[in-house]
C-alpha cells in the first residue's frame, strides 16, 4: 500500500482517492470536499473569498470582479498545507471558479513546503477525460489495479444503459441549467451525459465549456425536458431560487413545463464532480428521461421533480 500523504484540493479527486482505496493516505482536503462523510474529518487548506447564502447574481458579480482584479476567487492555506507535510498535492487547471487553480496552488506554495510536493493538475472536459482522471492518479499513486477495477465497474454501469437504450426512436431534447442568474447551460462532460441517458442536449456540446445562453434562446429551442442543476447548488439551495426562472416571460408556454417535465437535480454532489459519482449522474438523468426503462433510486435524494 502506498505511503504518499495527500492533499486534495478538489472535491472530485478526494472521490477519486477515496475510490481507489487511498483514504487512509488523505491528509487534507478542500473546503468544499465532503463525500466520503469520513473527509470531513481532515484538516481544511482552502477558502471561499466571498461569504455563504449570495443569490446567484451576486455570486456571478462577485466572482466576475474577483478574476477582473486578477484576484483569486479560493484562497490556499499555506500554513496548514505546511504543517501537514504532504508528498502529493491534487488539483485542477480546468476552471477557476469551481476549485482552486493550478496556478493559485503553485504560487501558494513555491518555494514554502519544507520539501518538494509532487501536483497533479486534472483538466476534464468530458467522461473520456473524467475516466483518464482515475487512470492519471492511480498511476501516479502506484494503484494500477485499483483503478483498473474501478474503470471496469464504472463502464458497466454505462454499458447497462447504452444496451438498454440501443434501439431508443426518440430522443428528447434537454436543456441542463448550470446557472441561473446569468442563465449558463451545463457544457463539459454534461452534453455526452444526456446523450447516454437518451436525451438530445441543446445549446452547449460535449468537451465544451459551459456557455452563456439568453432567455430567448432557450424559447427558441423549446425543450421537452428541464433539468436545473446549479454549478454549488444542493436541490435544496436552488429551490430557493428557482422563481428567477419561473418568472421569465413565457415560462409556462415552454413544451417542458407544459407536460411537466421540470426537474431539480443536486448539481453540488453529482454533475458538477467529474469523479467516480458522474456515473451516478449519467444514472440520474436516465431516470429523469427514461423513467419507463430506468429505476436506480436516485428520485428524492438526486433528484426531484417540480410541478409548476
Amino acid at each position: 500500500m502506498p505511503t504518499d500523504k495527500i492533499v486534495s484540493l478538489l472535491p472530485s479527486a478526494t472521490e477519486i482517492i477515496c475510490a481507489l482505496g487511498l483514504q487512509d493516505n488523505l491528509v487534507g482536503r478542500s473546503h468544499e470536499c465532503d463525500y466520503p462523510e469520513i473527509v470531513k474529518q481532515l484538516p481544511v487548506c482552502t477558502e471561499a473569498n466571498f461569504p455563504d447564502g449570495l443569490s446567484s447574481a451576486a455570486i456571478d458579480v462577485k466572482v466576475k470582479e474577483l478574476l477582473a482584479d486578477a484576484l483569486s476567487v479560493y484562497t490556499v492555506k499555506r500554513e496548514v498545507i505546511k504543517q501537514l507535510a504532504p508528498d502529493v498535492v491534487i488539483t485542477q487547471d480546468q476552471c477557476e471558479v469551481c476549485a482552486v487553480s493550478l496556478a493559485d496552488v503553485e504560487l501558494a506554495l513555491d518555494n514554502y513546503l519544507d520539501k518538494k510536493a509532487r501536483m497533479i493538475s486534472l483538466r476534464p472536459n468530458s467522461l473520456d477525460d473524467i475516466f483518464n482522471d482515475i487512470t492519471t492518479i492511480a498511476g501516479a499513486l502506484g494503484v494500477q489495479q485499483a483503478g483498473a477495477e474501478l474503470l471496469e465497474l464504472l463502464n458497466e454501469r454505462v454499458d447497462i444503459i447504452k444496451h438498454k437504450l440501443k434501439f431508443a426512436d426518440s430522443k428528447p431534447t434537454v436543456a441542463c441549467i448550470e446557472w441561473l442568474d446569468p442563465i449558463m447551460i451545463s457544457g463539459n462532460w454534461v452534453p455526452g451525459l444526456v446523450s447516454i441517458a437518451g436525451g438530445t442536449p441543446i445549446l452547449a456540446h460535449d468537451g465544451k465549456h459551459s456557455p452563456y445562453v439568453s432567455w430567448d434562446d432557450i424559447r427558441l429551442q423549446n425543450p421537452e425536458i428541464i433539468v436545473v442543476m446549479p454549478c454549488g447548488f444542493s436541490i435544496e439551495r436552488t429551490l430557493k431560487e428557482i422563481d428567477v426562472l419561473m418568472q421569465l416571460p413565457g415560462f409556462t408556454d415552454l413544451k417542458a413545463i407544459k407536460n411537466n417535465q421540470l426537474y431539480i437535480a443536486d448539481g453540488n454532489q453529482y454533475f458538477n464532480r467529474p469523479g467516480p459519482r458522474i456515473v451516478d449522474s449519467i444514472e440520474i438523468l436516465a431516470e429523469i428521461i427514461r423513467p419507463k426503462q430506468f429505476a436506480f433510486g436516485y428520485e428524492g435524494e438526486g433528484w426531484i421533480k417540480f410541478g409548476v
